[in-house]
């Protein structure tokens, strides 16, 4: 049975892709910030924009909590919406 690491263990292993990926989520915004036109009241956005306030909470789900941020909620008519007959 593996040893779990330690929170500083898991930094110094983890440290740099994280960097890599900040500066990547900054440069996607400056590239926002630098085209034309206006995308502010875009959806999509503000999904950003709640993910990101989730990342810098202390919350122990933040991967469970961000991926539900993008995703569909469960529609439980979802196949009469797409004319599916149930095979019950």
């Amino acid at each position: 049975m593996s040893i779990p690491m330690t929170a500083s263990e898991v930094l110094d292993r983890e440290f740099l892709e994280i960097r890599a990926k900040v500066l990547e989520l900054a440069a996607s915004f400056d590239r926002l910030h630098r085209a034309e036109g206006v995308v502010a009241g875009d959806p999509r956005l503000s999904l950003i924009h709640e993910a990101i306030d989730v990342l810098q909470s202390e919350a122990d789900d933040r991967a469970e909590q961000v991926q539900l941020i993008f995703s569909l909620h469960y529609d439980d008519e979802w196949q009469k919406k797409f004319d599916m007959v149930s095979g019950r």
